[in-house]
């Protein structure tokens, strides 16, 4: 439920958990920053395996899934807030100089969804303090109102949090992870070996799948067979393409291999996905 503000007699669109348990993401209508500080959970961030070992920051949108299968020892924390809340900025001495009011930069990105990397920015060691004050401060705020100041306190931070995250994403070294999952969303749609993948990490093969079982619970290339069907199961849903199409679209070098796979994935045939999704999709 949005704040309601006991100085200006208005509501502030954020939201403050001191407790996050996972069971109502992505919370509507809202970004939402995660901040996991212990703890390790499995589950599916937008029908990807995912492993989040704490210290860990998580941004959602209200558009994000996310499936939590398994929590170990887990305490988290969550902050949420409305998509304009950072621009809802008074301009009672500019009026007439600027056309629109002014939009907030800071954080965009994280919520953007080129990259599941942005989504996970990499908390070091010693951004974790920093954060966990940020955000105890927030939540402090949230619950206080200690003044008339106290959004104005609160954009201020989350600013800081914000920032702090997207120079976390720009300065962290990629892992070989990270780095094969986007030549695999890169070049899905082209003929990709094992060895393709292992030539653009630099390591062998048994460790690059070691490191993928550990992050997504499966092999490169499991991997990549998800990635393509995920992909087909868009394009099914979404476009008239016919499935020889669609197959070579998502680097399946036969339709006949794409339909056997779907198939054994997915329990039904593409055909009948692409029926049962766009008769579920009219009903809504």
């Amino acid at each position: 439920m949005p704040q309601t503000d006991r100085y200006k007699k208005r509501s502030v669109n954020i939201e403050f958990f001191a407790v996050e348990d996972f069971s109502n993401l992505p919370y509507p209508q809202r970004f939402t920053i995660i901040l996991i500080t212990s703890g390790t959970l499995k589950g599916i961030f937008n029908k990807f395996p995912i492993t989040i070992v704490a210290p860990a920051v998580l941004c959602l949108t209200e558009y994000d899934v996310i499936q939590v299968n398994e929590k170990v020892s887990v305490a988290a924390q969550s902050f949420c807030y409305d998509s304009q809340f950072l621009n809802t900025i008074t301009l009672s001495e500019a009026q007439g100089y600027f056309p629109t009011v002014p939009r907030i930069q800071t954080g965009i990105s994280l919520f953007q969804r080129d990259s599941l990397f942005l989504s996970l920015p990499h908390v070091t060691e010693k951004a974790y303090p920093i954060l966990l004050e940020w955000f105890f401060i927030l939540g402090m705020e949230v619950q206080a109102q200690s003044d008339s100041k106290w959004v104005c306190r609160i954009k201020k931070y989350l600013i800081q949090i914000l920032g702090l995250l997207e120079d976390l994403c720009l300065t962290s070294e990629r892992s070989p992870v990270d780095l094969a999952i986007e030549y695999i969303q890169t070049n899905y749609s082209r003929k990709i070996s094992l060895e393709d993948l292992t030539n653009c990490v630099h390591l062998n093969r048994v460790t690059l799948n070691k490191l993928f079982k550990e992050r997504c619970g499966n092999t490169a290339i499991g991997y990549m067979l998800e990635y393509r069907l995920k992909v087909a199961c868009d394009l099914l849903m979404h476009t008239g393409m016919k499935l020889n199409e669609i197959a070579h679209a998502t680097g399946f070098e036969y339709d006949t291999y794409f339909i056997k796979q779907f198939k054994a994935k997915k329990g039904i045939s593409p055909t009948k996905y692409r029926n049962i999704s766009r008769k579920f999709s009219n009903a809504q």
